[in-house]
């Protein structure tokens, strides 16, 4: 669990910097299009209320996750992808409370809340941390082929070094430990000097000892 918790902090900051850096770009451009769509005003209305709506409901899940309130978490988190599911934020409220339910150890709720996440994600970033996500819980399921498969093709630099973490994971898994010796080296090549991080995938490599 402490190594989950490691991984998924690094995760977590990766997002952090680009919604940091873009945040309000990837919003702003959502409800552009949204709005751009829409043939009368007053439906370009609506399209802007759901967005401020939406940003007010995700604060309240923010301020439930810093409680620790699961039933908040899963309550608001739904609300949110049900009710605003055109805006920026459903997709980050659904990858909130698959954390929740991975937790819980109901991973077929938290693969398909991911698999939302990866479907109806309006930036690049927050798909492709779903995915990653989503390749963690199918490797806590076993299912190491289809957690390949969400690892496939090359993420943005924030997320490079995560990726290619979790591939030597299911390679490890899969007894393959040459390929996994590989993906282990990628990952600390492509992490931040300073990250914590680091020190897990170096003790995971470690482990599978020499060439």
């Amino acid at each position: 669990m402490a190594t989950y918790d490691l991984e998924e902090q690094e995760q977590i900051d990766s997002l952090k910097q680009f919604w940091r850096d873009y945040g309000r770009l990837v919003i702003a451009a959502a409800v552009a299009f949204i709005v751009g769509v829409g043939g009368t005003q007053g439906w370009k209305h609506y399209k802007r209320t759901q967005a401020a709506e939406a940003s007010q409901q995700f604060v309240k899940l923010e301020q439930a996750v810093g409680k620790g309130d699961a039933n908040e978490i899963r309550n608001v988190a739904g609300e949110i992808i049900a009710d605003y599911s055109s805006t920026p934020y459903a997709a980050m409220a659904a990858m909130i409370v698959a954390g929740i339910e991975r937790r819980a150890g109901d991973l077929d709720a938290a693969a398909d809340r991911l698999r939302w996440a990866v479907e109806n994600g309006k930036s690049e970033e927050v798909r492709t941390l779903a995915r990653l996500r989503l390749a963690a819980v199918l490797l806590d399921q076993e299912q190491y082929d289809a957690a390949l498969k969400q690892l496939d093709g090359t993420p943005g630099d924030a997320f490079a070094g995560l990726y290619s973490d979790l591939r030597g994971d299911v390679l490890v898994a899969q007894g393959k430990p040459a390929e996994a010796r590989a993906q282990y080296q990628q990952a600390l090549e492509k992490s931040s000097a300073n990250s914590p991080w680091r020190d897990v995938v170096q003790i995971k490599l470690d482990a599978l000892g020499a060439n």
